[in-house]
């Protein structure tokens, strides 16, 4: 399939990798714009390329935001996303760490408000980086895998995701929907930062 990833950080440039090389078209773009996207392009071969932020969000069938939540500009427009799956990797952190008062508010709802119409999952954003870099085992069954949880509304929305989590040598687990889901995936949670097998995150969850 086609997938525009918003933000090429440790985060989205990870994806991009692990998604070309299970045989996805990719197009990554920044705020910097395409041509500071040279060099990672290059290195993740013919299925990636360098777009602007609005033409990436227009090319893919999924587009994952990986920007920082704070950073409201870095979104694309409503309407290129309008009616498909927007995967949020994005955590309310603030300029300098710290976590931003939402007033009692998730940041996965916080998008949603942001891209109206949006097939919202929250996935990508409870684990660490250099762990979803190097994790994946996409050649062991699933309940030897490491979890990535996901979080939605839209069934349908989220058994793409689930398939990408799949492919990407994790094991998808289900935290429920955006309200409760989403809480649950926040920073600062008991599942949030901490590498489990899917027994595991079933059993805590069950506890939460």
């Amino acid at each position: 399939m086609r997938i525009g990833i918003i933000g090429t950080g440790s985060i989205g440039g990870t994806l991009a990798r692990l998604w070309t090389t299970a045989g996805h078209e990719i197009a990554v773009a920044n705020s910097r714009g395409p041509g500071s996207l040279t060099d990672l392009v290059g290195s993740l071969g013919p299925l990636a390329h360098a777009m602007t932020v609005e033409d990436a969000a227009a090319f893919g069938e999924i587009v994952v935001l990986a920007v920082p939540f704070r950073r409201l500009e870095a979104l694309p427009r409503p309407e290129l996303v309008m009616g498909k799956v927007v995967v949020d990797a994005m955590n309310p952190y603030a300029e300098g760490g710290g976590l931003l008062d939402l007033g009692g508010r998730t940041s996965s709802s916080l998008t949603a408000e942001r891209l109206p119409g949006a097939r919202l999952v929250k996935a990508f954003n409870t684990m660490h980086p250099e762990t979803l870099a190097s994790g994946g085992r996409p050649h062991v069954p699933e309940e030897q895998r490491l979890v990535i949880f996901l979080a939605g509304d839209d069934a349908r929305a989220k058994e793409r995701v689930a398939t990408l989590i799949r492919e990407a040598g994790f094991a998808p687990v289900d935290t429920g929907s955006l309200a409760i889901g989403g809480r649950l995936q926040e920073p600062g949670s008991s599942i949030y930062n901490r590498p489990m097998l899917p027994s595991d995150a079933r059993r805590m969850l069950a506890t939460m």
